[in-house]
């Protein structure tokens, strides 16, 4: 079957004059990100407005994880993230796994995930602290001008946070929960690539696999045995490595090798939203960096929830988005690995499942 190759980025901006950076530019714009970042939660509350100051314009457009969603402003950055933030984890600190820079047409982007990693101590999100150590998956893309971060996009997964705090309010996962691993055999955060067709070749494979999802056996009517056995031999399989690994959000978990990714997410997902166009929207973020690249949208999916194959909730065909993003990792000339953090609360929040109101209830 033949690939489409439509464009999948945004739809809303036209006739933008591309930036096209050096390895070395990209080099320093993600060591650059990298240290905000770490100065934030080094220098924690103390410093929390002379590092924010530092790292952000006053104006800031900031794309969060529900509950706090979207808002502008270092002054609201401070208060609805920050600041709440690290006084429920007094001793917070980052680790850095992957650290991914480019740019896409008029965009300077870092991308990157990171485990934030500390004690417990005081309520968060409406959540009483349970006194011991939490590890927060959080994943953030920003757009950079002028050594200034413009725009950021941040996804915590709050239903893991839960899950560690001993509650887990929705349906079981179908792949095993827990910490994510690193890249493997590599190191994902202090890389530097100067051969800019190898970081070209690497967002190409992932776009086109992107690309290949808009074939749709589950729109046909099939049993599920069928569904998998077409979903196995789907143009996707050129993509994936054989030991390739999914790691999804909590609530969907990990999975292994295509038929485990298969099993655990795409095909309850694909008979969940048979009505569903990937690129309608488009992505804000399309960038390769070395053997990495990292695909984002906000929203990435406009969809209807048609049945409860996939989380397992009651579906009225309710119209939602999705904020997605996509760590890719690719080995051997296949995508060895997928990080996928998905804001899991804030889809079920669009189907009247409120999941923080039902937990402090």
């Amino acid at each position: 079957m033949q690939i489409e190759q439509f464009d999948t980025g945004l739809k809303t901006k036209t006739n933008v004059k591309d930036i096209v950076l050096s390895p070395e530019q990209n080099f320093r714009n993600k060591n650059l990100i990298r240290s905000y970042l770490n100065q934030i939660v080094n220098l924690g509350l103390k410093e929390i407005d002379k590092s924010l100051d530092k790292a952000f314009i006053n104006d800031v457009k900031v794309n969060c994880f529900h509950p706090l969603n979207e808002f502008v402003g270092i002054k609201n950055l401070n208060e609805k993230l920050w600041t709440p933030l690290l006084e429920a984890f007094p001793d917070l600190e980052r680790r850095e796994h992957i650290l991914i820079g480019g740019a896409f047409r008029d965009k300077i982007l870092v991308g990157s995930y990171s485990t934030l990693s500390g004690y417990f101590k005081k309520t968060w999100l409406g959540i009483i602290p349970n006194f011991k150590m939490i590890n927060l998956r959080c994943c953030e893309i920003h757009e950079l001008k002028e050594d200034k971060i413009v725009e950021s996009h941040i996804l915590i997964d709050v239903i893991d946070f839960l899950r560690q705090c001993g509650i887990f309010p929705i349906n079981p996962s179908r792949g095993p929960e827990g910490a994510w691993l690193p890249p493997i055999n590599t190191d994902g955060v202090n890389f530097f690539e100067k051969d800019i067709e190898i970081s070209n070749s690497s967002l190409k494979q992932a776009l086109s696999m992107n690309r290949s999802l808009n074939f749709k056996p589950e729109t046909e009517n099939i049993s599920d045995e069928e569904l998998k056995k077409r979903l196995i031999d789907h143009p996707q399989r050129e993509y994936w490595h054989d030991k390739m690994i999914w790691y999804g959000p909590c609530g969907i978990g990990t999975s292994r090798s295509l038929e485990g990714f298969i099993d655990m997410h795409q095909l309850p997902f694909r008979k969940s939203f048979t009505e569903r166009d990937y690129f309608k929207l488009g992505h804000y973020c399309e960038i390769g960096d070395g053997k990495f690249s990292l695909c984002a949208g906000w929203h990435s999916l406009e969809a209807y929830y048609g049945s409860n194959d996939w989380l397992g909730f009651t579906a009225n065909n309710q119209k939602l988005k999705m904020r997605v993003m996509d760590f890719y990792h690719h080995d051997e000339g296949k995508i060895r690995e997928n990080w996928v953090p998905i804001d899991i609360l804030h889809i079920l929040k669009q189907i009247g499942i409120d999941i923080l109101e039902k937990v402090k209830s």
